[in-house]
């Protein structure tokens, strides 16, 4: 099983300030981290490589300290990590980013699945991820807290406000998790030196 995972580094929240008079963030200085619902992506992309084998390749668009991201990705067990960076990327709304992702993904070529956190804590749109997948041509399927696959069949559980639904599709498919999912792993001090 081939799986792709889109992760995003985000300013770590607990450090981040507001400008008062644009209500932006302010970025300078903070330093960054992956987005926590992505690392709940990777970790499902890590069980399910564990159970059906296969390749797991992160993918982000950002600047390029978002390097860090991916090699803590790789860190945690990921097989590649490719970093799409440009000038012209900066300032990126969600649809620019998805067109982006889905290019790089195109060109990637083989794949069964497309992991991806539900939103980012720097934009909570939860739009990247279905807009992939409307741009792959493939199902999606939102706000998973569970997912099995058996074959060419994919099978979640989708959170709702109350309660859930259970949603089947085939390979490949887009899967956007929330963080209850699952907990992701800590990558040990040995996995930590050979990322980087």
């Amino acid at each position: 099983m081939n799986i792709v995972t889109c992760i995003k580094q985000v300013p770590d929240t607990s450090l981040v300030r507001v400008d008062p008079e644009t209500g932006t963030l302010i970025r300078e200085g903070v330093p960054g981290m992956i987005n926590p619902e992505d690392k709940n992506a990777i970790e499902e992309a890590l069980v399910l490589r564990e159970n059906h084998s296969g390749r797991i390749t992160v993918v982000t668009m950002g600047p390029p300290q978002a390097e860090e991201a991916l090699r803590e990705s790789l860190a945690m067990g990921a097989d590649e990590a490719i970093l799409l960076t440009d000038r012209a990327f900066s300032g990126a709304d969600t649809l620019a980013t998805s067109y982006t992702l889905g290019h790089a993904i195109k060109k990637l070529g083989d794949f069964d699945l497309i992991l991806c956190g539900r939103e980012t804590v720097d934009g909570n749109t939860a739009q990247v991820g279905p807009q992939l997948a409307e741009f792959l041509g493939i199902p999606q399927v939102t706000y998973a807290r569970k997912v099995e696959v058996d074959g060419d069949a994919l099978r979640a559980e989708r959170a709702l406000e109350d309660g859930y639904e259970v949603v089947e599709t085939n390979l490949p498919a887009l899967v956007t998790v929330t963080k209850d999912l699952n907990i992701p792993r800590i990558p040990g001090l040995a996995e930590i030196t050979d990322a980087y």
